[in-house]
């Protein structure tokens, strides 16, 4: 007769009942869920090529103080991803970071936006697969908004 509770390692190794298996199972179970989310921004859209070309929408997404998707529809298949082009805000994991993204969540998260794109200093209207733009909230620049409510700026 088989003990109510196994005891001892060559229960784990030698036994008839699939029990390794379902460590296995359970280690390999923890491993993924201690997986890093990706950080990546869900805006899939076509982005403006061309210095002064405009579009707008719903703030729909904020990545961080200074980069933030608009969209007209629901899907991000269709959301276009903007670095704003008149403030500079630190990085997410930088000391004031998540301050700065918290108060880019405040200004514009969920309100009509109205974009110009822009020309960066590379000369370019495209950086790092977003575009480069002064976006604007009720007629007023982002980058105004932010400094108003002292948000911290610099970082790259």
């Amino acid at each position: 007769m088989l003990p109510l509770i196994p005891t001892g390692p060559e229960f784990f190794i030698n036994s008839p009942r699939p029990v390794h298996h379902l460590l296995a199972a359970t280690f390999a179970l923890m491993m993924f869920s201690w997986a890093t989310p990706a950080l990546a921004a869900p805006c899939e859209g076509r982005l403006p090529s061309v210095a002064g070309q405009k579009f707008e929408g719903l703030v729909r997404y904020v990545g961080d103080g200074d980069s933030l998707c608009v969209g007209q529809a629901a899907d991000p298949g269709t959301w276009i991803e903007v670095r704003l082009a008149d403030f500079n805000a630190p990085e997410l994991h930088a000391p004031e970071g998540r301050r700065a993204k918290a108060l880019l969540e405040q200004v514009a998260f969920g309100r009509r936006a109205r974009c110009e794109a822009r020309l960066g200093r590379s000369g370019r209207v495209i950086s790092h697969d977003r575009v480069i733009a002064v976006c604007r909230v009720d007629g007023r620049s982002i980058g105004d908004l932010l400094r108003e409510r002292h948000a911290p700026e610099g970082g790259n």
